[in-house]
């Protein structure tokens, strides 16, 4: 019951959110440490927790008496802008560990590069506004703009499966999302927007 309790207050959910950079920032400030080895896994947590994040509105309509999956749709913004926390991570690793603006213009046409960024700028329209505030301002707007989490989903999965030469592991972090949203979508349900803060 009490550590139900510390959950529920916002800095402790965010702590848990969190977690998983505190190695990879301590890697990050040792001296030595190739920061290319970091890119990987945050990327991946921020990949993971875009997933979480958008699954959590068809996993609702697959079980609605889910007091979890109701605890988790009210932390939902939190799980979004932990994503982009994330994915900004991943984007000053890759920053740094290129060293120069040359290296990475050079390599910018590459279609795993061009495919990281354009997933970045998609997760930061919804997360600047992703506030009380902007809700208030953009009214029906604002559930539009957070539905850019779903091209930044599909378009990070093109990123992670072009930079690894692989399927594997991102079809098996974001298969489950497309059968949830299938199965979503075959019942008429339209997309629920992801608030991110």
């Amino acid at each position: 019951m009490v550590a139900r309790r510390l959950l529920d207050a916002k800095p402790a959910f965010w702590a848990v959110l969190a977690l998983p950079a505190l190695p990879l920032l301590v890697a990050a400030a040792a001296p030595g440490t190739d920061l290319e080895e970091l890119l990987h896994p945050s990327g991946e947590w921020s990949a993971r927790l875009i997933v979480v994040a958008l699954a959590l509105t068809p996993l609702s309509l697959l079980f609605p008496g889910s007091a979890a999956l109701r605890w988790l749709i009210a932390r939902r913004r939190a799980i979004g802008v932990a994503a982009f926390a994330y994915a900004a991570l991943h984007a000053i690793l890759y920053v740094v560990a290129m060293g120069s603006l040359d290296d990475m213009l050079a390599e910018l046409g590459a279609t795993g590069i061009w495919t990281g960024w354009l997933a970045f700028a998609l997760m930061l329209v919804p997360a600047l506004a992703s506030n009380d505030a902007a809700m208030r301002r953009l009214r029906r707007g604002w559930k539009r703009l957070q539905r850019l989490a779903y091209p930044a989903a599909a378009v990070t999965l093109v990123h992670w499966i072009t930079v690894h030469d692989g399927f594997t592991a991102a079809l098996v972090h974001f298969v489950p999302l497309a059968l949830l949203e299938a199965h979503r979508l075959a019942r008429g349900r339209r997309p629920a927007p992801l608030s991110i803060t």
